[in-house]
């Protein structure tokens, strides 16, 4: 099969398509024909080697968490899906032709979802969903600020919070305002410190930015209030007496079958930027990492 290699770690020099050996399904296995996958950032880290001493790889390395797709052919044993089903996935190695993964992976796709578009979605809507429902835990009524919240994992988080019954926050940068009020939600603007200074505090933050941003925002959160993040531990958070959980991001099948649904009833919205061809994998990454403004999705076939 046709697959994107990571040769070394580096630059975009280094993903390159090859021919290697087909997966096979093993036991409590989905082996997938994969119709698109998608760019993701923890791919151009992984291929930077930003974060190889957390997440080493054995290369050369196939790259991808997002998959959709049609099986053709499940492991031994007993299966919820069948050959034909059409499917979605949080999974390894997606950057191929064919991907095999356990079947907790996968969810049934909707009918009415492009399965190329559709790739885009897994690991963002997860992410988000549970930051929200894992780590942030808002009861109903309850304030909760996302940050980067029209960023696609942003989106979903908001998305989830709502469903939660919690009053929701858009955190963005203030040329994102206009567009952060299509969330029908209030926004704010964390780059304008006389909008931080009127915000009352909030019971707590799903953060999906870091850095320098939550560190202003530890102060706008009730005592005893939650900071939910994907993107670790932000210093002196829980010495301010705040909750803190980080979040990582696992499958689920049922969770994302539901998060897959509401995209298709138009309820969840994840923008797609680009669709280029999987040989153009040096350009995805390119446009991903310059911010495309939406997902990057790969068509493999």
């Amino acid at each position: 099969m046709r697959a994107v290699l990571l040769t070394g770690y580096g630059g975009v020099d280094k993903l390159e398509l090859a021919d290697v050996a087909e997966p096979v399904a093993r036991p409590g296995e989905l082996k997938v024909r994969v119709a698109a996958a998608s760019v993701n950032p923890i791919d151009l880290r992984l291929r930077s080697g930003a974060i190889r001493q957390s997440a080493p790889l054995e290369l050369p390395a196939i790259l991808g968490r997002d998959a959709c797709g049609e099986v053709v052919a499940v492991g031994a044993g007993r299966s919820a899906f069948a050959v034909g089903a059409r499917v979605l996935g949080l999974v390894h190695h997606a950057y191929a032709e064919y991907v095999v993964d356990k079947e907790d992976a996968w969810a049934e796709l909707p009918a009415s979802l492009d399965p190329i578009d559709a790739a885009a979605l897994p690991l963002v809507v997860l992410t988000g969903t549970q930051l929200i429902e894992e780590a942030v835990r808002p009861r109903p009524g309850e304030v909760v600020l996302v940050t980067g919240a029209i960023g696609s994992v942003g989106r979903a988080a908001v998305f989830a919070a709502r469903a939660r019954g919690a009053e929701v926050v858009a955190g963005v940068r203030r040329l994102q305002k206009e567009q952060a009020s299509r969330l029908n939600v209030d926004v704010v603007a964390l780059d304008d410190d006389a909008e931080l200074d009127r915000l009352p505090r909030v019971d707590a933050i799903a953060d999906t930015v870091g850095g320098e941003t939550i560190q202003k925002l530890l102060s706008k959160v009730k005592p005893g209030g939650t900071i939910g993040s994907v993107l670790g531990e932000p210093p002196g958070a829980r010495e301010r007496g705040l909750a803190v959980r980080v979040h990582r991001t696992h499958p689920d099948s049922r969770r994302l079958a539901a998060l897959a649904q509401a995209v298709a009833a138009a309820k969840l919205t994840i923008p797609i930027a680009k669709r280029l061809p999987l040989s153009r994998i040096r350009e995805a990454h390119t446009l991903a990492e310059r911010g495309a403004g939406g997902k990057i999705v790969l068509r493999i076939r």
